[in-house]
Parts: C-alpha cells; structure tokens; sequence
C-alpha cells in the first residue's frame, strides 16, 4: 500500500458532501471550525448533515472541546445546531472526566477557566462528591482544560507552572488536545499548547481527544450502538479542518478523511490578499504529518 508522503497524486477538491457520500454509511464529524465558530453555526453544514441523515447515514460528532459531552450539546442547542444534524457527540471532555473519575482518593489542581467549571462538577457528582480541587503544591495530578484567559496570555506565560509541575512528576490530564481553535474568525490558545510544552519539558501527559486513540474507540463504541453492530472501519468518513487532529486522527485509526481548507488552516492556505489558494502550502502541510485526505473542499456543504 502506498503510504500518503509517497502518493503524489493531487487531492481532489469536491463542491460538497454529496460526491462522497454513497461511499460511506457513517460520518465522524469534527465540530468547532466545521460546524460552529464559537458564536453561531453554520446552517449550510447543518443542512448537509441533515440531508446526509435523511439518506440514511449516521454521524458522531467528536470534538476535543474540554467539558462533557451533555455539556458541548447544550452548547451547540444554544448556537442554532438542530439536533437532527447529529446521532451522537463524543468530547474530549468527557473522556477526560473518566480519566478523573478512575483516580478516586487523588486530589486535583485544575488549570483553565472558570467557564470549564462543569467539567470538575461532573466528575465529582460520578464520584459521589469524593473528588477534591487543591493548590498545584498539594495536588497528585493536574487537569488542563485551557489557559486562564486565552485572549490575554500565551502559552509563554506559563513557564514557571508548568517547571513547577515537572519538578513534582505530576501527569497533566489534557482535556483539549488543541493548540488553536478558531472562535468567531480569531484563533485563541487551547490546553493542548500547555500540554505540548509540558511534554518538552519532559512532564508526563495523558490526551484522550484527537487524534489519541480514545476519542474514536468511544466514537466507533457509540456508532455500533447506533448501527446495531459493528460498523467496516471502510465506510466511515472522518470530517475536519485539522491536520494534526482530525486527518492524523482519522489516519491513525484507518478512516479516510475529508479535509476543509476553510478552518483552522485558513491563514496558511491562503496566505495573499487574492484569496487564491496555495497548493504548495497544501502539500508541505500534508507532507509535515504524513497524511493524505481522500478529498477536501473549502467549508462543508451537500
């Protein structure tokens, strides 16, 4: 089989969903960049999720947001997504509050928002009020949900943190594998920045998000629910906008992909003032992470 760094046939671009469709009876579907932007949804894609449904396909939502998967619905009912676009969600969130919950008896030093709050709520009503929030200096592990503020700090800020973390060997629970997210056409940075310099200063780091193997396990364990069965890996497309997530992601666990160059990559692709896209850029970017999309096209439509 020719590996994706040696195939140097050109990806095709496709007007919309409706030309791969056929070929598949399932959809793992990122969220954040494909179908919201933090503000608003995207009707257009929306509407090709649902018709995609109608015809009789199933699509499981995984996204690496950091709460709960209940949490990111209620989230996703207040941007507009009709839930006729989807069957099931699956969040990184959710993963990592499974994590917390199989460490009963460990305190915790939470690192992010307020607003990730529900996360630590969540995990401490599955573990009948037993879990306990404490200073990094009495903590046995650390979550990462994000920075504190996002809009004013970068992951720079976080050094001596961080070297504090490492001089105690305390594992960070990522509950965000990103490193950017784009929220409402600006890009702002996710736990998965903090994460990948606590493991370059050689901190231990559990990520069960994308592209990890975790988040699909879940993402297929809910699709056989759905189906009745086992589902062949063959007929599943992964959607996304990230290379380093959801087309590594998608790689990794032997599903083709659908890569939007209107995401996260946007700035990279097209980097001139024509809005022409850079194929170049296109095929270093794919080059760089050893993937290669079955097709891509610039947002998600039918």
């Amino acid at each position: 089989m020719t590996s994706p760094a040696a195939d140097t046939a050109p990806v095709p671009q496709i007007s919309g969903l409706a030309a791969l469709a056929p070929r598949y009876d399932a959809l793992f579907c990122d969220v954040w960049g494909v179908l919201i932007d933090g503000r608003s949804h995207f009707p257009a894609a929306a509407a090709a999720l649902e018709r995609y449904r109608a015809e009789g396909g199933k699509v499981v939502l995984i996204t690496n947001a950091s709460r709960p998967s209940q949490e990111v619905r209620g989230q996703l009912d207040r941007l507009g997504l009709p839930r006729a676009a989807y069957d099931d969600l699956v969040s990184a969130g959710e993963l990592t509050m499974l994590g917390m919950v199989s460490r009963p008896g460990q305190t915790c030093f939470q690192l992010g928002p307020p607003r990730d709050n529900g996360l630590f709520e969540a995990a401490r009503r599955l573990m009948g009020g037993e879990l306990r929030l404490v200073p990094l200096e009495e903590a046995d592990y650390v979550v990462c949900t994000g920075l504190v503020d996002e809009r004013r700090e970068t992951p720079d800020d976080y050094g001596p943190t961080l070297a504090a973390m490492k001089a105690r060997d305390l594992t960070m629970l990522c509950a965000n594998p990103d490193i950017v997210v784009g929220v409402g056409g600006e890009l702002v940075w996710c736990a998965g920045a903090l994460a990948e310099r606590y493991a370059a200063l050689g901190g231990k780091v559990a990520m069960a998000g994308k592209p990890h193997p975790e988040i699909y396990t879940a993402a297929f364990e809910s699709l056989a629910r759905l189906a009745g069965g086992a589902v062949d890996r063959s007929r599943v497309l992964a959607v996304g906008d990230g290379v380093a997530t959801d087309l590594v992601g998608a790689a990794r666990a032997g599903l083709d992909s659908l890569f939007l160059l209107d995401g996260v990559h946007r700035e990279e692709l097209f980097p001139g003032p024509e809005g022409r896209l850079d194929h170049a850029a296109l095929g270093e970017l794919f080059a760089r992470a050893h993937v290669k999309p079955v097709a891509m096209t610039s947002i998600l439509v039918w």
